[in-house]
């Protein structure tokens, strides 16, 4: 069993701080053999019959488990699961549970409210730098176009019948069951067309025709596809400057391997390179700031950065996710300066191994790997 090294020290960072954790993550993402990998764990299956038979009186099951370290895998499959974890973190503070199951229950209102202030969230995103490393596979190519799923990433060949077969039960199992979409066809189109164009700017009325559904109905389906975390809507950073984008997002699909197979990609170019770096970037970023709050910016005049991060209390920082380091144009970094004077700048790149400095222009640009860009972002020292 491979032990993912960074996903299990952020699992164990996440008990120190409360006893509930719930472990989020799209179907297949690896959450149940993460799970079982993690040391001193009592594992149990939700999906059995018999295992939900011994929570059927939570006091009961949980008076048994005094000290110890808890996986209740699929949840989900409970009736009243977001009670058991409530009554545990409320009355059993000896218990350590870990909790995973559909990234559906994590979107329901209910299931949030019912724990906020007792559980701390990890999101399992698609393998990142430190997945390719504990994997044995560091080509980044073979992890563009297989994807970050480590059933996909590990096919020795590309697993283009477990793509289609994913979107299928990702419909039948968590759109149907929790929010009774209607006209499966329409959605599934709506998601394959935002994969084909991810990454660039969204405009509802572009969707809606060739879905056969209203504009209403285009945002109703994105808010699903946002919520369950298959894509990510990357809204526009702004101060409200007139010369600035403030209301066209860019939607990002989950997972490259996804990207490449809704465009038809059964190899990558040269020039596809810039493109999948941009999504690994953002994915190396969500996994170390464990949110899907990032912002680009864009004025009027064409200028645009693909990511600004604008942690509060502290100036936006400046991302431009670029596949080798050489030859970098400056002006886009220049223009965002203008109106946003303070803050870092870093262009991120897959040949550079160590940091470096130099200065564009009117700007001083550093120059980092997406794993050191991650680790900064997210206050964690590289190593």
């Amino acid at each position: 069993m491979v032990q993912r090294r960074f996903w299990s020290d952020l699992v164990e960072n996440a008990w120190a701080h409360r006893t509930i954790v719930w472990l989020s993550g799209v179907r297949r993402s690896g959450k149940t053999v993460l799970s079982r990998s993690l040391t001193d764990v009592e594992y149990f299956d939700c999906e059995l019959p018999s295992t939900r038979r011994q929570m059927a009186d939570p006091e009961e099951f949980l008076g048994r488990l005094a000290g110890k370290r808890v996986v209740l895998d699929e949840i989900h499959r409970l009736i009243r699961p977001s009670e058991l974890l409530k009554i545990a973190a409320d009355h059993y503070p000896t218990v350590r549970i870990l909790a995973t199951g559909s990234s559906t229950l994590a979107a329901s209102k209910r299931f949030r409210d019912t724990l906020a202030g007792r559980k701390t969230d990890v999101w399992l995103t698609p393998m990142v730098s430190s997945d390719l490393v504990d994997f044995g596979k560091p080509e980044l190519e073979h992890r563009f176009l297989h994807g970050g799923l480590p059933s996909f990433f590990l096919s020795p060949t590309l697993p283009e019948r477990d793509f289609q077969e994913w979107v299928d039960a990702y419909w039948s199992k968590d759109i149907a069951e929790l929010f009774r979409l209607g006209r499966r066809a329409s959605f599934q189109a709506f998601f394959e067309l935002l994969l084909a164009q991810s990454g660039g700017i969204f405009e509802a009325t572009r969707f809606a025709g060739p879905c056969e559904i209203s504009r209403s109905t285009v945002g109703n389906y994105l808010s699903v596809l946002e919520a369950t975390r298959v894509v990510h809507v990357v809204r526009p950073y702004s101060s409200r400057r007139p010369t600035e984008i403030t209301t066209a997002p860019k939607v990002y699909g989950f997972d490259t391997g996804f990207v490449c197979y809704h465009r038809g990609w059964s190899r990558l170019r040269h020039d596809d390179l810039g493109t999948m770096w941009e999504h690994w970037v953002l994915n190396e970023l969500h996994s170390r700031l464990q949110t899907q709050s990032m912002r680009y910016w864009r004025d009027k005049r064409g200028h645009e950065v693909d990511f600004v991060l604008a942690l509060r209390g502290r100036p936006p920082i400046a991302i431009e996710c670029k596949w080798t380091s050489t030859g970098f144009d400056s002006r886009n970094l220049e223009a965002f300066r203008r109106q946003h004077p303070d803050g870092d700048n870093w262009v991120v790149c897959h040949d550079v191994t160590r940091p470096f400095r130099r200065t564009h222009g009117t700007v001083v640009v550093e120059y980092l790997g997406a794993e050191e860009a991650a680790g900064r972002a997210g206050g964690v020292p590289y190593s």
